[in-house]
């Protein structure tokens, strides 16, 4: 199984967004990757779908779209219409679950659902027959350039088997403190999506930092 890389724009500087863009429209990452936060479900304050639509026209990139939200719901067709291709929101909102899945899918658009830390991982189990992949956190979300939680390790190999058992077509992403090594962690225990940030910017030259951490695995 191939290994996507779904780079964070989180981990550059937005004065310089379109010259990122076109650098990930030149590498090898599938996705580019959008961490949404409201500074309500998390501490943090980040953009919005005025943002997602601006740039989207500056590339063809899956637009993997992370909400960090409260109130799903009520802005998730501003996000549909600013040209996500893929939107995951968080297990723990305290909204309908099974609607806003429903919602997303009807305007075929995957979704996914992401899981903090300190969440079972049985609290999604529920919900892996309706969605297109898990995003498991292996930071606290919130903040970029933080460092990997590997007691997270058996969350990704318990739901990675869950999957195979029940035989779901479901992407199981890994989103902080990804690098070569905890990548490689990652993978091993069964995800196939790892979206780096701080480490990929941090490089350099952001194209051979991504095209490196993809050839790594694939």
């Amino acid at each position: 199984m191939s290994v996507k890389i779904s780079p964070s724009i989180l981990g550059g500087s937005f004065s310089n967004i379109e010259r990122i863009i076109l650098d990930l429209n030149q590498s090898k990452a599938e996705y580019i990757h959008f961490d949404v936060m409201d500074g309500d479900f998390v501490p943090n304050l980040t953009f919005g779908p005025k943002f997602i639509s601006n740039v989207r026209k500056f590339s063809n990139k899956v637009f993997d779209v992370h909400l960090m939200i409260n109130r799903v719901e009520k802005f998730l067709d501003d996000y549909i219409r600013a040209g996500s291709d893929i939107i995951t929101f968080h297990i723990e909102i305290n909204e309908g679950i099974e609607n806003i899945i429903k919602k997303i899918k009807a305007q075929g658009i995957k979704c996914g659902l992401a899981i903090k830390p300190k969440t079972s991982w049985s609290e999604i189990q529920p919900y892996l027959k309706h969605i297109d992949q898990v995003i498991i956190m292996t930071v606290e979300p919130g903040f970029g350039g933080q460092e990997f939680m590997n007691d997270q390790v058996d969350k990704i190999k318990n739901i990675s088997n869950y999957i195979k058992l029940n035989n779901l077509k479901v992407s199981i992403e890994i989103d902080g403190g990804i690098n070569f090594e905890t990548g490689k962690t990652c993978v091993e225990a069964g995800a196939n999506i790892l979206v780096a940030g701080s480490f990929l910017f941090n490089q350099g030259n952001l194209i051979t930092a991504t095209n490196t951490l993809s050839d790594k695995f694939n």
